[in-house]
């Protein structure tokens, strides 16, 4: 049993692929290295080269291992399937490219769930047609993913997405077969969203095929959820803080993927906004190695 420790793009700020504020994405390569990490995910389609063989020597002169990708799209959107087939079909493709593992499926933010993001209780619920509707794009994409490309595909719980809240989650995977979807499981959204995810981690150990390693500043939180703030705004306050500092109980979680035998990547997720002064995206991520390596992985 082997468990890696990755990064992902999204801690250097990297959300969306054509935003002019991106570093290099050699930059960021370089950077991922040089904190001790081994393994780097995809980012955001378009960011990094389609080019399988400009990606492979980036990634090799750096001895990175590419992970696994996101397609961070509208999903609750029908008007916005063509977006969302496009870049989960260009995402397939580059992950077999480089024989990474992981499709990450997350629907993207709505500006119906925004300002309720982090208070289940206050938002806004689909009805049972536009439910069933969302489940079978999600599904539609999870069996491609699996079928087609042999990829692991996981859903991904996002805060201000409409699959955000610990009860639609364990809806969504009653309600799709586990072969075509696991669980790509991020511990600081499931605390953003008022749910403990190690009680989570414990009930449905057996279907993470993946982590994400995200913690939350407990003053932030309850900050931007008693203001409706929107989440690209929490991120620039700080809601996700380094490993360690936040609610997140990381020596249980290791523990748990321990007693559960897993065996695969766990990849930070620290997003930010590198334009704010006294962001050092670099720096929290070699605070993060250190941490993850003082506990043990």
């Amino acid at each position: 049993m082997t468990i890696e420790i990755g990064n992902a793009p999204c801690s250097w700020g990297v959300e969306f692929a054509g935003d002019p504020r991106n570093p290099p994405w050699r930059q960021v390569i370089r950077e991922n290295a040089a904190a001790g990490f081994r393994g780097i995910e995809l980012g955001p389609i378009g960011y990094m080269p389609e080019d399988p063989a400009e990606l492979s020597d980036a990634l090799a002169e750096h001895d990175q291992t590419l992970i696994g990708g996101v397609v961070f799209r509208a999903f609750h959107d029908p008007a916005a399937w063509d977006d969302v087939l496009d870049a989960s079909v260009r995402t397939c493709k580059a992950l077999v490219a480089h024989g990474a593992r992981h499709l990450v499926l997350i629907d993207s933010i709505s500006e119906r769930r925004a300002p309720t993001a982090g208070r289940a209780d206050a938002a806004e619920q689909m009805e049972s047609a536009e439910w069933a509707a969302f489940r079978d794009r999600i599904a539609h994409v999870a069996r491609m993913g699996a079928e087609e490309y042999g990829l692991t595909v996981g859903i991904h719980a996002h805060a201000a997405g409409f699959m955000d809240f610990e009860p639609e989650l364990e809806r969504l995977l009653d309600e799709v077969d586990e072969n075509i979807l696991k669980i790509c499981f991020d511990t600081g959204h499931h605390s953003y969203a008022g749910f403990d995810p190690v009680a989570f981690m414990k009930r449905h150990i057996e279907r993470i095929s993946y982590m994400h390693f995200k913690d939350i500043d407990p003053v932030v939180k309850a900050d931007v959820i008693a203001k409706g703030t929107g989440f690209y705004e929490a991120c620039g306050q700080g809601i996700f803080c380094n490993l360690g500092e936040g609610d997140v109980d990381f020596p249980a979680v290791r523990q748990l993927l321990l007693d559960a035998g897993f065996d695969g990547w766990c990849t930070v997720e620290q997003d930010c906004d590198p334009t704010i002064e006294g962001t050092d995206p670099l720096g929290d991520a070699v605070k993060n190695a250190t941490y993850l390596k003082s506990i043990g992985f």
